[in-house]
């Protein structure tokens, strides 16, 4: 399968600059992937197109403010878009070996202390570590920098008044670059948790001092400031962590999320931390040489109980976003029964793929020759995925993240 198989010609003019001005008013695509058939409505009709036996799982995700500009030690300017979060193997504790230490009672550890389940890797959290100044916290993330030419291995930044400091400890086998940030510990403790507690300790701080000094770091397709960051956040948003936003759900509102409930069809929650590298471009022809990228993520045992059962009962688990159907079909088994999950996953779902668990997505429109415009067409079938896009071209919906939406059933 190559990947021109999914490219489609997009004029420039329908990619959204800005977010509608509702975002219930967006338009909404609804296609029958059965049958390939499409009728043409608005969010705001959403809830008359559920029932009582609905399950919609949305990504409560929050986009952190990631891009932080600052300068180098030796002079001139640097940018820097933090990608994820590089939480540490856990050592030895009390005699027990790094894999006792690293996974749950009932895994069975491999050499690196964590499980595989489908497409995600499993991990217990590490218990806090001395050797570090009490007045001083650190956290390493993977990030992209600017000007990457001078920005090397043990290059020193700082950004704002010095309250954040950061070294490059090393590149990825992509290019990006693993850097450690210090700051004032005493941040932690002065100031409430931004996102009610951050899987990394200490890192509560390091949130605090984003939300000063950062910047929403937006789609590299949009070219226009955002007046209110608060456009690029959906209304259910909670933990902090993302990189850029789960876009589909961007059209709820608070009013219609209710309006869905009263219906009797059930909302529930999962966390995937959305990384940049949902917009890498897939670099290899045939697509099943490309190499996915890893994004951490929750599903609570909340979530998987209702999850559970509604499909006992025959109803329909919506995924709101390609998001929350990586984050249920990574921790699905074969019969679609879903547990409850905290680790990481990297898993790649293009056509050929067998779904576990989900019966209807909701989605904005992708990128030509993207992974997400490659899942759609996996759930969907290709041809009436791309019979669906053309359809939109012609009908001058919006494209991409301030875009308009599609229900696929």
């Amino acid at each position: 399968m190559n990947k021109s198989d999914f490219y489609f010609d997009l004029p420039q003019e329908l990619i959204a600059q800005t977010p509608i001005e509702r975002r219930e008013q967006s338009r909404l695509l609804c296609l029958d992937r059965y049958t390939g058939q499409t009728s043409h409505r608005r969010f705001f009709e959403l809830p008359e197109l559920l029932t009582e036996n609905d399950c919609l799982v949305l990504n409560d995700s929050r986009v952190m403010p990631a891009r932080l500009l600052g300068s180098r030690e030796t002079g001139g300017a640097a940018e820097v878009v933090l990608l994820r979060e590089i939480v540490p193997e856990c050592p030895p504790q009390g005699g027990r070996s790094a894999a006792q230490s690293a996974t749950k009672p009932d895994a069975k550890p491999n050499e690196e202390g964590s499980r595989r389940k489908g497409g995600a890797t499993e991990r217990s959290e590490c218990p806090p570590q001395g050797g570090r100044s009490a007045a001083q916290s650190a956290t390493t993330w993977e990030c992209l920098v600017r000007p990457g030419r001078k920005i090397k291995t043990g290059a020193a930044l700082v950004f704002g008044d010095g309250e954040l400091t950061a070294v490059v400890t090393g590149v990825t086998d992509g290019g990006n670059r693993l850097i450690e940030f210090t700051y004032d510990s005493g941040e932690s403790s002065r100031t409430a948790s931004v996102d009610g507690g951050n899987r990394a300790g200490g890192a509560d701080g390091f949130q605090i001092i984003l939300e000063r000094l950062g910047k929403m770091p937006l789609p590299p397709y949009i070219h226009e400031e955002l007046e209110d960051g608060e456009r690029y956040q959906t209304v259910y948003s909670r933990v902090q962590g993302s990189a850029a936003a789960p876009t589909a759900g961007l059209h709820f509102t608070t009013e219609l999320l209710e309006q869905i409930k009263s219906r009797g069809a059930s909302l529930c929650y999962v966390t995937l931390h959305v990384g940049l590298g949902t917009f890498r471009p897939v670099k290899t022809d045939v697509v099943e040489r490309h190499k996915m990228h890893s994004e951490y993520f929750i599903v609570p045992s909340e979530t998987a109980e209702t999850v559970n059962r509604v499909k006992a009962k025959e109803g329909r688990i919506i995924a709101v976003g390609t998001t929350s159907c990586r984050a249920l079909e990574a921790c699905a088994d074969e019969s679609g029964r879903v547990s409850a999950f905290i680790g990481s996953t990297d898993i790649f779902i293009y056509p050929g793929y067998k779904f576990k668990c989900i019966d209807g997505l909701i989605t904005n429109f992708h990128l030509p020759e993207s992974t997400l415009i490659m899942l759609v067409s996996a759930f969907a079938g290709r041809e009436n995925t791309l019979c669906a896009y053309a359809e939109a071209i012609r009908e001058r919906y919006r494209f991409f993240s301030f875009g308009d939406a599609m229900l696929i059933t």
